[in-house]
């Protein structure tokens, strides 16, 4: 403390008593005020809530000069002059909202010593026209110090990097003897080295607070078609303010208007919005004139709402640092909030289009890796809170209760013998590769890259052909979070054992794995036939029972459950095959045969099943070369587009369904026919669909559709899927004649 200031106040205590009438201080305020009136420099970390502006307002109070407060966003700036002044404090802010009458008067008042604390965004602070301003203000009254807020925009391995940040080592070089404090509410290892290397802290005492809000419940749910109704009821139930999460400015104004026809009362908030109606629409939101808003990430940062009791994702987060940071606006006040995730393998493909228009090639191989560990904690089925606090390098058991998967744990299975299996491949691999690679030897992969690398000749090639890739995948996660094995975070993801991997391969340790219940461990190949074989059983059971009913008798006396099994795997599709199933004798083949064939049919025309002449009917893999033929009933519904009639129309003209001429004009874009699929399908939908199909493996409508949800059709995935396999037909085709020449 200054000479001046303890002679007016007896202690820190006492001051900050008389300035903000606490009695005392929280974490490690205490420590940070007192380095910084000791003129050290110094990095702050503390979460949300934490109480970082105390650590430079109170400083600027009891020293001589001005404190100047580096902040990125204009409504930050406006809440904390706004408080301080509710609080007696002379404060000020210079930023493009101002006249310049505004401007000048400011000025001469921060020049006459009439104003402690000086709030500016970067871009004004480094101008050409401001610099003159801050060397005056230095000579005449002093600066006591500067505050860079947000810090974590000086990085580019922050969440939310800003070039002009990187400008401000200019402070130091011009102003070598002024203290600097740096401050975040999130920042791992790395982004705190880059923070103090980019800024030239001089050997900046550092403070990083516990990253464990305590008082936030994480979940993920699925972003299926019940994703909006389970919003709108959160929202409803929420005992105070709500701030759902979007990634595009469209999806905001969607979701906006829906929940306002809806009774709820929420406003959109994004970058495409003027000045004026997104400060007005944050201001009521704050004020509690609306209980919602909807935004984009241009939201939030440095909002000082304590009463946010529900921050839902309703699109997948890019990185984990800018989940933690915008969930961590609920529950500022310590009371209960929740944080929910919506996750849908759709958001992944728009997340990957945003990061391929990054310049540099390095910051898209961050940005991947940083959408890889947001999918990690998505998928995962272990303590959320432990896999947000080992993204920051702080170590946590588990078992948080305050998550969906400690609240609702899955099963836990031993894997010891996997785990092995998996580290020994990464040992063997020489610590060289991601786990992409690894499953590929693992799972005896045919790729080039393999073959190339002659790891098809190591021992651990195919061993762990008995399980899925996913199965592999969710071992591989977990053995990172509970600290099995290291991964390298500069963008290129290569496994690394430590300590803890040699006693798992020395059988000191063992492994534990929590397993989801739709898992499928033999393998993804006959899992999601059995999915399809499980959907017309369903539909078999209600005509079985319709008839039974008709009749007056039980269902078994129609057909046993044996043999609708057998009907649901083998899908026969003419009589002649039905009359083929063990059970179905002539009398039922003459009195249930017809019934039943029919809705084999009409279920395999919904999923786009196609029969077979040789056996019973299968689904076309996405990976079958052979393309279907262009038969007359498709000709008729290709002359009837090409003279320029809709969907529907050819529906009418027809007398079929809507769903049949669909699945007609697919067959005919996989045949090859001339047919644009943008006139079908929004551009912007077919990268999406794409994913979701191959994440699929089999390219099963179903599957796909539960990964998107309510936003895309059945109709559109299968218009994409018919692109995508003749693209696939077109290159195996091609590899075929590569062959041949090869050969000849």
């Amino acid at each position: 403390m200054t000479l001046a200031a303890s002679t007016q106040f007896p202690s820190l205590e006492s001051a900050l008593k008389h300035f903000f009438g606490y009695d005392q201080f929280r974490l490690e305020q205490r420590a940070i005020i007192e380095g910084f009136l000791r003129r050290r420099d110094s990095l702050v970390v503390m979460p949300t809530g934490g109480g970082k502006s105390l650590c430079y307002q109170l400083p600027s109070l009891l020293k001589l000069g001005v404190m100047v407060v580096v902040s990125p966003l204009i409504a930050l700036m406006q809440d904390q002059v706004d408080a301080l002044r509710n609080n007696g404090i002379a404060a000020t802010f210079l930023n493009s909202s101002l006249n310049l009458a505004e401007l000048r008067s400011r000025e001469q008042s921060l020049l006459k010593g009439e104003t402690r604390l000086l709030y500016i965004a970067p871009e004004r602070l480094l101008s050409e026209g401001f610099w003159p301003f801050l060397t005056q203000l230095q000579l005449r009254i002093g600066i006591s110090g500067f505050a860079i807020d947000e810090a974590h925009c000086v990085s580019e391995w922050g969440h939310d990097f800003r070039p002009e940040y990187r400008q401000l080592h200019r402070l130091r070089s011009t102003f070598p003897n002024v203290p600097m404090m740096a401050l975040t509410a999130t920042a791992t290892a790395r982004v705190r080295q880059d923070i103090c290397q980019q800024l030239q802290l001089t050997d900046p005492d550092t403070f990083v607070a516990s990253f464990n809000r305590q008082n936030l419940y994480y979940e993920v749910l699925p972003k299926d078609r019940n994703a909006y109704a389970h919003l709108l009821g959160q929202i409803k139930d929420a005992s105070g303010a709500t701030i759902v999460y979007c990634i595009s400015r469209k999806r905001v104004e969607e979701l906006a208007g829906r929940l306002q026809l809806d009774g709820i009362a929420a406003l959109p908030y994004h970058a495409g919005l003027s000045d004026e109606t997104r400060t007005t629409n944050q201001n009521r939101f704050i004020r509690d004139d609306v209980q919602v808003i909807v935004a984009t990430i241009a939201f939030g940062m440095g909002i000082n709402k304590p009463d946010v009791r529900l921050v839902a994702h309703y699109d997948l987060p890019r990185t984990l640092e800018s989940y933690y940071q915008e969930s961590g606006r609920a529950g500022r006040d310590g009371e209960p909030a929740r944080c929910i995730v919506y996750f849908s393998y759709g958001d992944v493909s728009l997340i990957n289009f945003i990061i391929d228009q990054k310049q540099q090639e390095q910051e898209q191989n961050i940005a991947r890796q940083q959408l890889r560990q947001v999918l990690d904690y998505a998928e995962s089925t272990v303590c959320r809170r432990q896999i947000q606090l080992s993204y920051f390098g702080e170590t946590f058991p588990g078992q948080c209760d305050r998550c969906d998967n400690c609240c609702h744990p899955k099963p836990l299975e031993d894997w010891t013998i996997e785990a092995q299996k998996f580290l020994s491949c990464v040992a063997r691999c020489r610590e060289r590769f991601g786990m992409v690679h690894i499953i590929d030897v693992l799972r005896g992969s045919q790729k080039k890259r393999i073959r190339e690398l002659r790891h098809d000749q190591l021992s651990t090639y195919g061993i762990g052909k008995e399980r899925s890739t996913e199965a592999w995948k969710l071992l591989g996660r977990s053995l990172l979070h509970q600290g099995l094995v290291d991964e390298t975070t500069d963008g290129f993801p290569v496994l690394k054992l430590n300590a803890a991997s040699w006693q798992v391969l020395r059988k000191q340790l063992s492994v534990q794995v929590a397993v989801p219940d739709e898992l499928n461990k033999p393998g993804t190949e006959g899992a999601m036939g059995s999915a399809v074989e499980t959907g017309l059983l369903a539909k078999l059971r209600t005509l079985r029972k319709r008839l039974a009913d008709h009749q007056g008798v039980p269902p078994y006396i129609v057909f046993t459950e044996s043999t609708l099994r057998q009907m649901a795997q083998n899908m026969p599709r003419s009589l002649s095959r039905f009359g083929r199933i063990s059970g179905v004798g002539s009398r039922k083949l003459e009195q249930y045969g017809q019934a039943f064939v029919h809705e084999i049919n009409a279920f395999c025309e919904e999923n786009d099943i196609e029969g077979n002449t040789s056996s019973f009917g299968t689904q076309r893999s996405s990976s079958d070369s052979s393309s279907p033929t262009i038969n007359t009933t498709r000709a008729m519904t290709l002359k009837l587009y090409q003279e320029g009639h809709s969907v529907d129309e050819i529906a009418d003209l027809r007398n079929l369904r809507r769903t049949t001429i669909v699945g007609h004009i697919a067959a005919l874009i996989e045949a090859g026919a001339a047919i644009n699929l943008d006139d079908l399908v929004p551009f912007e939908k077919q990268g999406p669909i794409r994913e979701a199909l191959e994440a699929t493996d089999g390219g099963w409508l179903s599957g796909a559709y539960n990964r998107l949800g309510e936003a895309y059709s059945y109709d559109d995935i299968r218009l994409v899927r018919g692109l995508l396999r003749r693209e696939r037909s077109q290159h195996t085709e091609t590899l075929q004649e590569k062959g041949q020449k090869t050969e000849g």
